[in-house]
């Protein structure tokens, strides 16, 4: 509580403060209450408040608003860098959905609304090598960024190294955590590295991962060459295999993709190019 007789400080006199002594202190309030965009464009704001007739009202709001829009920007570009989605990003519009004929482009333009994250529900793209499972994945992750879901991409290998280190290290835990907290998770490419899995232990925790998010009600897009009926195989442990399965495909929308590679269809047209 403030005592009886203590003096409050006295208001600034800004008439009495010089051009030098102001422009340093509407700097520094500036930098206290977050105002960057303010900050770094008073100048040319103040300059065109001169030359127009704009009302104090309409003045004010306009700051604020682009105040409010470069906040926003900042906020997803921050989203975007702590994705660790790789470069160069991969965006909706550059799918060739016409080379893919079997793919709905409806059913992902739909899921681009993001409404599956809003109703706790995951994605599973499933199809050959080079068919657009990671390029639809790392398009929807994207898109998520932008409207500023907490988004990570991880492949299924190096994520499972990294939990298997954290067994190693006694740093479980605290691994794990980085994979469940995201309102967004992408496993992509299990399946392209058959080591991955070469212990029956990494089965288990895959499935800590992808039962973590279960109970959490997260959603989770996970991309694989591997068919349904092959994962006990190739996880190398059937009880844990069904116990993943019936996670994953318990809310999911499964998206199968049959159709050629992409990657060999561009790399015919490469050849051609160069034949004589």
């Amino acid at each position: 509580m403030q005592k009886k007789n203590q003096k409050l400080p006295s208001p600034l006199n800004l008439r009495q403060m010089s051009s030098t002594d102001k422009e340093s202190l509407f700097v520094q309030n500036c930098r206290y209450l977050g105002l960057k965009y303010l900050e770094a464009e008073y100048a040319s704001i103040i300059q065109k408040a001169n030359k127009t007739d704009v009302g104090f009202s309409t003045f004010i709001q306009e700051i604020m608003q682009n105040e409010a829009n470069a906040k926003k920007e900042r906020s997803i570009r921050y989203r975007i860098e702590e994705s660790k989605l790789p470069r160069p990003y991969k965006l909706l519009e550059s799918f060739d959905f016409g080379f893919q004929p079997s793919l709905s482009k409806k059913l992902i333009v739909d899921l681009a609304a993001l409404g599956f994250i809003r109703q706790n529900e995951s994605i599973l793209f499933i199809g050959a090598t080079g068919t657009g499972k990671s390029h639809l994945a790392q398009s929807l992750a994207f898109t998520a960024c932008q409207e500023r879901y907490k988004v990570l991409y991880v492949t299924c290998s190096d994520m499972l190294n990294d939990l298997n280190q954290g067994v190693y290290e006694k740093t479980l835990v605290k691994r794990l955590q980085k994979y469940l907290v995201p309102d967004l998770l992408i496993i992509d490419e299990m399946g392209h590295d058959r080591l991955e899995l070469a212990v029956t232990k990494e089965a288990h925790l895959l499935f800590k991962v992808v039962d973590g998010r279960y109970k959490l009600s997260k959603s989770l897009i996970f991309t694989t060459n591997v068919q349904e009926q092959d994962w006990a195989d190739y996880l190398g442990d059937p009880i844990t295999t069904m116990a993943i399965l019936d996670r994953i495909f318990h809310h999911s929308i499964k998206v199968q993709i049959d159709g050629p590679s992409y990657r060999i269809h561009e790399s015919q047209i490469l050849q051609k190019k160069y034949d004589l």
